[in-house]
């Protein structure tokens, strides 16, 4: 049995890295990875040297700065199934062969749901990202709270929700408002995260 698998199954949380040398850039994609995966636990560093001074092969996948695996391909290149590349482009021509890429230069929401497909599927030839726990299955919102939530994070604005759901523009603002206050989040990025690891939403949807 491997280490990492050992780890999890003895309870411990399972490990990503991120090795980047922007600092903004690690710290936001820190906390969205803790947001989407609240289970797992995640470790920095500015450089391939510094991750090598870790246990690297205890990562389950590491999300690392295009520059850094170009530097290190050959290290990476025996750890793709675990590799995924932070990059700066969608645009698939500049983009790593036989690497799963993450472009970072989008808007939060976008980047949400990049994260939350790696989450509920893992990528192409490789691993699936570890199984987070799921969330406790107690019902905070009501029925109607939960279809107006669906509708808000598949980019529906409030007339067409009311539209949709034959009420009132006014009932949808007020659903909207009990909605971020039952759950104490304030962004769509935020509802988008909750709605999909509650299973309201299929990312595929949005």
């Amino acid at each position: 049995m491997n280490e990492t698998l050992h780890n999890t199954t003895m309870g411990f949380k399972p490990k990503i890295a991120i090795v980047d040398n922007n600092t903004l850039a690690v710290i936001g994609l820190k906390t969205m990875l803790q947001n989407v995966m609240p289970s797992i636990e995640i470790d920095t560093f500015n450089s391939y040297e510094a991750l090598q001074m870790d246990d690297m092969d205890s990562f389950f996948h590491y999300f690392v700065a295009i520059k850094i695996v170009l530097e290190n391909r050959t290290a990476f290149l025996e750890r793709k199934h675990k590799t995924i590349v932070l990059t700066t482009s969608n645009d698939p021509s500049t983009q790593m062969s036989y690497f799963k890429s993450l472009c970072i230069n989008v808007p939060e929401e976008q980047l949400v749901k990049s994260l939350l497909q790696l989450e509920q599927h893992g990528h192409a030839g490789g691993k699936n990202l570890p199984k987070t726990i799921q969330p406790v299955k107690t019902k905070i919102l009501s029925d109607r709270e939960i279809e107006v939530l669906s509708l808000i994070v598949q980019g529906l604005i409030n007339k067409e929700i009311a539209d949709q759901l034959n009420i009132g523009l006014t009932t949808v603002i007020s659903h909207r408002k009990n909605i971020m206050d039952k759950l104490g989040l304030k962004s769509v990025s935020a509802l988008t995260i909750y709605a999909v690891m509650h299973g309201y939403v299929d990312i595929n949807n949005i």
